[in-house]
């Protein structure tokens, strides 16, 4: 009787043990993880904050453009140009292209860079930039809103949110949306003035801009008029040397321009009307 009761005393001593070790092992596990280990239990929490971020409302993507925005401006990364009447006349055509674009239920900012290059981005939430320099280059009006809805086509394909999510997961982002808003708003920064995007969201930009131009009226051979300009002066653009290969960019429009059923679109084509709008810049 002695000898079983010991056996099961002993037992019982080498399950507590065990369950005591284990709790250590998990304990240890769960506060030393790091992102950059990717233990299985970093790939589980990291899962959920990839997910809350590639599904954030409009709101918060408003909310973070926002901040990215004033991240931009505030740090002087960029220097907005501040004519009044210049910028109303951007503005103008950027609502009225916003409106019939493939995602008009958010607001849009549409600004002015002073910036002699030949660029222009775009960040989630609506927010829109345009280089003095480019619109310098454009010839008219339609040549200025086909880029215009290009960019717009970034915003309606959310795919500045696609590029902070794979920033965020190579970065090691440790929070959710809300926890580190500050982090995300650096990286969306980064995301607006230095990372590409890629083949697929170039070319899904150039179709969903393609096709905003010709719903608001505007010619759409002014896109494939003002990229074939752009491609012939040598080193492309900025916003042209992203993947893929401008030229093949330049052939898809044109393509694109041959099936289009809005022969009817021939508005912002004077060159002389564009000339007066932007005077300051002369």
């Amino acid at each position: 009787m002695s000898k079983l009761l010991d056996f099961k005393s002993r037992l019982y001593r080498r399950l507590v043990y065990g369950l005591v070790a284990m709790t250590m092992v998990l304990g240890i596990g769960v506060t030393t993880a790091q992102p950059s280990h990717a233990g299985w239990l970093d790939l589980i929490f990291q899962g959920v904050r990839v997910y809350q971020l590639s599904n954030m409302s409009n709101e918060q993507e408003v909310d973070l453009g926002r901040g990215i925005n004033n991240q931009l401006v505030n740090s002087r990364q960029i220097r907005l140009y501040r004519n009044e009447s210049l910028n109303t006349y951007v503005n103008d055509i950027g609502q009225r292209l916003a409106a019939v674009s493939d995602r008009p239920g958010i607001p849009y900012t549409f600004q002015i860079v002073q910036d002699s290059s030949v660029n222009a981005f775009a960040t989630m939430g609506g927010y829109v930039y345009v280089t003095t320099g480019l619109m310098a280059a454009a010839d008219n009006e339609a040549e200025l809103a086909s880029v215009i809805g290009h960019e717009i086509g970034h915003i309606s394909g959310r795919h500045a949110v696609e590029q902070m999510r794979q920033a965020a997961i190579t970065q090691g982002i440790t929070g959710a949306l809300g926890v580190n808003r500050d982090r995300l708003i650096n990286i969306g920064a980064q995301v607006a003035l230095q990372l590409p995007a890629s083949r697929s969201a170039e070319y899904e930009a150039d179709r969903q801009g393609f096709d905003t131009l010709g719903r608001a009226g505007y010619d759409q051979a002014a896109m494939v008029a003002f990229m074939k300009k752009l491609v012939r002066q040598g080193s492309p653009p900025e916003f042209l040397s992203t993947h893929p290969d401008a030229r093949n960019r330049v052939t898809q429009l044109q393509q694109n321009l041959n099936e289009s059923a809005l022969p009817q679109a021939t508005a912002g084509m004077s060159e002389t009307a564009y000339s007066s709008n932007i005077a300051p810049l002369r």
